[in-house]
This record gives structure tokens, C-alpha cells and sequence, in this order.
């Protein structure tokens, strides 16, 4: 390690060594331990706007750097983990809180927009349909 003019260690130079030892001295259980216990002792010490705060930070730095092929492959990745760890049953179920959850949250203007948005996409998706098989002919 370089050492500065006066033969210290810097603080970061001290810190990566002390980090290399404790590295070198524990396994995957005794980060695990300590992370838990870091994780409680800073929910104790935190409100829900601390995690909002930090969590849209995050977030925004993920965006900037990360494409939207990441997102896909990320949220592939997470479907397929959890088709293999739920049944039928989990997705009635968030299904249905989703459901209740949206009546709760619109009125009925919201419900006759989005129908329609959905007929008029059914009807140019019928139309796109019959010009190719017209072209087709």
C-alpha cells in the first residue's frame, strides 16, 4: 500500500486493509448476522420517509444506468421466479386485491375510458387484420 508523505496510512488505506482482514477471517453467515442487525437497528432509528427518500434516490440512479433491455431482462427474470413459487390460487388472490383495490380508487368515468380505449384498440387491431389479409390476397 502507498503511504502518504509523513509514512501513515490514509483513513481509506487503513479501512480497505482492516476490510481485506475481516474478509479474510468471516464467512457468508457472520455478514448475513450483521447485516440483519444493522438492517433492525437503522428501522428503529428511520420513518417511512427515510426509505421513500433513499428508495426514489436509488431508483433514479438505477435509471441512469441502466437501459430498457435491463428492465426486461429484470422483470422477466422476477416473472419467472414467481410463476415457479406460486400457484393459481396467489394470483386470484392479487387479482382480486388489485381489482378491489382499483374500484376503490376510480370512479366510473375512469372505467368508461378505459373501455373506451380498449374498443377502440380492438377495432383497430380488427382493422390492421383485414387490411393484411386483404394485401395478402
Amino acid at each position: 500500500m502507498a503511504k502518504n508523505n509523513n509514512e501513515k496510512m490514509s483513513l481509506e488505506q487503513a479501512g480497505q486493509k482492516g476490510g481485506n482482514k475481516t474478509a479474510r477471517n468471516h464467512d457468508k453467515e457472520f455478514y448475513q448476522d450483521i447485516g440483519e442487525k444493522g438492517g433492525k437497528a437503522t428501522s428503529q432509528n428511520h420513518d417511512k420517509e427515510f426509505y421513500q427518500d433513499i428508495g426514489q434516490k436509488g431508483g433514479e440512479t438505477t435509471s441512469q444506468n441502466h437501459d430498457k433491455e435491463f428492465y426486461q431482462d429484470i422483470g422477466e427474470k422476477g416473472g419467472e421466479t414467481t410463476s415457479k413459487n406460486h400457484d393459481k390460487e396467489f394470483y386470484q388472490d392479487i387479482g382480486q386485491k388489485g381489482g378491489e383495490t382499483t374500484s376503490k380508487n376510480h370512479d366510473q368515468e375512469f372505467y368508461e375510458e378505459i373501455g373506451q380505449k380498449g374498443g377502440n384498440s380492438r377495432a383497430n387491431n380488427n382493422n390492421q387484420q383485414r387490411n393484411n389479409n386483404n394485401n395478402n390476397s
